[in-house]
C-alpha cells in the first residue's frame, strides 16, 4: 500500500502543523514547570519545618529570609481591618479564611495572618461573626508570600471586607498599614472558633503533569497526522 505513495508535504499544512506543535509543547513545558514549582515548594515547607521557630520582629524584613519559615509574632490585632476571602471551601462546604492584621509589638509595623476558616452561613448578605483575641497575643505559624500575578475576570474583586484575592500591595493601599512582605498562616490555636487546614504547596503537582501529558500527546498527535496525510497516492 505504502509503495503507490510517496511523502509530498504541503507547505502551509507543515506550518500549521508546526505552530500547533510548538503551542501545544510550549503549554506542556509549562506545565510541567508548574507541578516541578510546587513540588519545590512543598521540599521548601518540610525543610522549614524542620528548622527552629524563629520570632518575627517589628523592623522590616527581607522575604527570601523568612518565607516558609515557621515564626512566632507577638502583638496586637486590628479587628477593624479584618478582611474575609471568599470562595473557600472545606470538606465540600464554601466559607471564608479570615485574615487580620497584627501590629507587632515594639513598633508601628503590623504582619497580616490568615487566622483560619469560618463557614459561610445560608445567606450570602449576612456575614459570620469573627471573634478576635483581644489584647496583647503570640501566634505561631508559616510565614508564606501571597501572589501577586493573579488572574481576575473581575476588576470589582473587593466587596467592603469581602475580597475575592489577596494580594498584599492592594491591602496595604487599602488599610494604609505598614506590613511585613509576608503573611503569617497560623498554626497556633486561639480558641477562636476557627478551624486552621492548610494545604501543602506541592498539592495539585499530579494534575499539572496530567495536563503536561495531555498537551504533549495532543502535539504528537498532530505530528503523526500531519506526516500521514503527507504520504500522497501516486499515480
Amino acid at each position: 500500500m505504502l509503495a503507490r505513495r510517496r511523502f509530498r508535504p504541503a507547505f502551509m499544512p507543515g506550518v500549521a502543523a508546526l505552530a500547533g506543535i510548538a503551542l501545544t509543547v510550549s503549554l506542556g513545558n509549562w506545565q510541567t514547570h508548574r507541578a516541578e514549582e510546587k513540588l519545590a515548594r512543598g521540599h521548601s515547607l518540610d525543610d522549614a519545618a524542620r528548622r527552629v521557630e524563629r520570632a518575627l520582629p517589628s523592623s522590616p524584613v527581607e522575604v527570601r529570609d523568612y518565607e516558609f519559615a515557621r515564626v512566632s509574632a507577638r502583638g496586637e490585632y486590628s479587628a477593624r481591618y479584618t478582611v474575609l476571602l471568599d470562595n473557600k471551601v472545606l470538606h465540600g462546604t464554601p466559607g471564608y479564611q479570615v485574615l487580620a492584621p497584627l501590629k507587632l509589638a515594639g513598633g508601628e509595623r503590623y504582619v497580616l495572618v490568615n487566622r483560619g476558616w469560618v463557614a459561610a452561613g445560608t445567606r450570602r448578605d449576612i456575614l459570620p461573626e469573627i471573634r478576635t483575641p483581644a489584647g496583647m497575643v503570640t501566634v505561631e505559624g508559616i510565614a508564606v508570600v501571597p501572589s501577586s500575578h493573579i488572574f481576575e475576570l473581575d476588576t470589582k474583586t473587593e466587596e467592603g471586607i469581602v475580597w475575592q484575592n489577596l494580594v498584599l500591595a492592594r491591602y496595604a493601599k487599602w488599610s494604609g498599614l505598614k506590613l511585613q512582605p509576608v503573611v503569617l498562616q497560623q498554626t497556633s490555636d486561639t480558641a477562636d472558633g476557627l478551624l486552621r487546614v492548610w494545604t501543602r504547596p506541592d498539592t495539585g503537582a499530579d494534575k499539572h503533569r496530567g495536563y503536561a501529558f495531555q498537551w504533549y500527546s495532543l502535539a504528537t498527535a498532530i505530528l503523526i497526522s500531519y506526516v500521514a496525510f503527507s504520504f500522497k497516492r501516486t499515480a
